[in-house]
């Protein structure tokens, strides 16, 4: 059976898909809005894929973008309800539930709201259970399909006439870009439905318990808030089964904001023999030591933690502060079809300079 999302969970899956937002951005306010908007308009319900018929339809809710406080985005809950009608609309069939392409601060809440409204479930399935910073990794094995999909992008600073409305389809790969550029010129941030699935494709290509598993966390981490900053920590490590892999202060950071839209390059936790660097492409990628010896890479979750254990994107980190890293590896979370798929990674090694599909597909 499934469970109704009520005003209990919002803080849950903000908190919890904080964590697995694994330094990526997004905004903990833009996850409440959604959350709250949505428990407050109806009964979004949370349902197992088993839940389904095989032939059902499930798209995926999203937010493209890589949204600065320095750029004009704006992005209303009604955005992601709209994008959710245009995708029925073209595909010609009522969706019967929708997944997220990945957990995060908001991105964890962003099926909530079309389902109070629209009645689609939230389904417990994500593209990845961690953030990452392409479209493709959360596409569940569609990033190199030849197969036509339907992708739809609604919202916009609507002061600055950057309202747009977009409906395309085509291969996933040859698509995905038309709404990253939609997104830039809506001003950064914008919502999209898109890649109507079949429930029995999911059910074998999705990272399946995903919403779960980040509300879990948050209740943990809810919990532990009231002890202290370091039993949040325990209770982060505990419920993920990860581990710290240092703590140390933030000795230099060096990430810049590329033409593809990306925030890319390193940030140094410690000095000396026990510096650990952390690579970035928006998300933490991977962590080596001074010896280059690689200890984490993704699909691990990779997160820097405050003295608080409040999680912090790779935004917020500044040099001089005291921050955790968290570990966990991918054998002890659900992995979707995508992270599985070589064709994702050359973009990102590119960007990086490094191997990552060496670990990753191993």
């Amino acid at each position: 059976m499934g469970r109704i999302l009520t005003t209990k969970d919002v803080e849950p899956a903000v908190k919890g898909g904080s964590v697995y937002a694994a330094g990526g951005g997004g905004w903990a306010d833009h996850g409440r809005m959604l959350g709250y908007a949505a428990v407050n308009v109806g009964k979004p319900e949370l349902v197992s894929v088993e839940e389904l018929s095989d032939n059902d339809w499930v798209a995926t809710a999203a937010a493209i973008g890589a949204p600065a406080s320095t750029t004009p985005w704006e992005m209303q809950g009604i955005d992601y309800i709209k994008a959710a009608e245009l995708l029925q609309e073209a595909l010609g069939e009522r969706l019967s539930g929708l997944i997220v392409g990945q957990n995060g601060k908001s991105s964890t809440l962003n099926g909530w709201l079309p389902s109070a409204v629209l009645g689609t479930k939230v389904v417990d399935a994500v593209g990845d259970i961690r953030a990452h910073p392409t479209g493709d990794m959360g596409a569940i094995g569609m990033a190199s399909s030849p197969e036509q999909m339907i992708q739809t992008a609604v919202g916009g600073n609507r002061a600055e006439n950057r309202y747009i409305e977009l409906v395309v389809k085509g291969a996933t790969a040859k698509i995905s870009p038309v709404l990253r550029t939609a997104a830039d010129q809506s001003g950064g941030f914008i919502a999209s439905c898109r890649n109507p699935l079949r429930a029995s494709y999911v059910k074998a290509n999705a990272a399946l318990g995903g919403i779960s598993m980040a509300l879990a966390l948050g209740e943990a981490i809810i919990a532990a808030e009231k002890k202290s900053g370091s039993a949040v920590i325990d209770a982060i490590v505990k419920t993920t089964n990860g581990a710290i892999l240092t703590e140390g202060k933030v000795t230099k950071k060096a990430v810049i904001y590329t033409n593809e839209a990306f925030d890319v390059g390193t940030v140094t936790v410690g000095s000396g023999d026990k510096a650990m660097l952390l690579h970035v492409m928006n998300e933490y990628m991977a962590v080596e030591d001074v010896g280059e010896t690689r200890l984490a890479t993704f699909p691990d979750v990779i997160t820097t933690l405050s003295e608080d254990g409040e999680p912090l994107s790779v935004g917020q980190l500044e040099e001089g502060m005291t921050i955790f890293v968290l570990h966990v590896p991918k054998t002890v979370i659900p992995l979707s079809s995508s992270v599985k798929d070589p064709a994702v990674y050359p973009v990102v090694e590119k960007a990086l300079g490094i191997s990552i599909a060496d670990y990753a597909l191993a």
